[in-house]
């Protein structure tokens, strides 16, 4: 392969075929330790999420960050409705604890 004066590189067929890269196919060019790295956009999506899944487990999270969301706000809502429970029965009680 070669560099033309524009700038433009062919890939040559049968790289094209073995990498799975057909025309008009959307690709991402980086450098990584020093190398060109060109790589399916649909491709890069999936293994950076990849990467992402594991790394979040590997860090000890598991299941999904909504659902610990939801988790964390029915817990803080359940803390909230006992808080005013308790706060209305004293006011009912005339704060002496008897009902």
């Amino acid at each position: 392969m070669s560099v033309a004066p524009d700038g433009r590189v062919t890939i040559p067929a049968q790289v094209r075929r073995a990498a799975g890269i057909a025309a008009g196919a959307s690709l991402v060019c980086y450098v990584e330790r020093g190398r060109v790295v060109l790589e399916d956009r649909a491709h890069l999506l999936a293994r950076i999420q990849d990467e992402a899944i594991a790394a979040k487990q590997g860090a000890g999270h598991t299941g999904s960050v909504v659902d610990e969301l939801i988790a964390e706000r029915r817990a803080e809502a359940a803390r909230e409705d006992s808080s005013y429970n308790a706060t209305v029965a004293e006011a009912g009680d005339g704060g002496t604890g008897a009902a």
